[in-house]
């Protein structure tokens, strides 16, 4: 098994997630760490977002990850072996007003890592430029659809229920 510090983001975010799923502890990779791997790492996301999908109380995420060398600075896990950041959002698992619709299990050498679909991951950066207008968001989404099949008819029927069918259109017109 590889060491803490020679681990990529993925591989790191598959290892805790076997960790904390011995210990109990659900959670799902989203945000930025799901465009890393969507995109084969032409973005690089600096944190890993795992939602808390099982609503498991903080301390019993603080003991885990202390377990495997992570102590709680603030609203984040650090550990000295590497230079990512792990953020535990509360769920629901959503995006937008809806539910999270699928999520797939990846098997890497240091575990099986859950993350929303390429689909799901769109919409989740989505949310970022529909309602933020983060520039950023946009071309992380467009970097997912150039990478992964992407479900374009169901990401067009959820924007259309956030109130951003045109924002919609103007994604799809950067993508086509």
């Amino acid at each position: 098994m590889k060491t803490i510090k020679n681990m990529s983001l993925v591989e790191l975010a598959a290892f805790i997630q076997s960790h904390l799923r011995k210990e109990g502890i659900d959670v799902v990779l989203s945000g930025g760490a799901s465009v890393t791997l969507y995109s084969s790492s032409k973005y690089v996301s600096h944190d890993l977002d795992l939602i808390n999908v099982g609503f498991v109380k903080r301390t019993k995420i603080r003991n885990a990850m202390a377990e495997i060398g992570f102590q709680e600075k603030g609203r984040v896990f650090e550990n000295p072996e590497t230079e990512y950041l792990v953020e535990f959002p509360d769920g629901p698992l959503s995006v937008g007003e809806e539910p999270v619709k699928e999520i797939m299990d990846v098997k890497l050498p240091t575990g099986v890592l859950r993350v929303v679909s390429p689909t799901d991951c769109v919409k989740d950066r989505l949310c970022a430029y529909y309602f933020w207008g983060d520039q950023q968001g946009l071309v992380q989404a467009i970097l997912v659809v150039k990478n992964q099949k992407v479900d374009l008819k169901e990401v067009e029927r959820w924007s259309k229920v956030e109130g951003k069918l045109l924002e919609f259109r103007s994604f799809k017109n950067k993508i086509d």
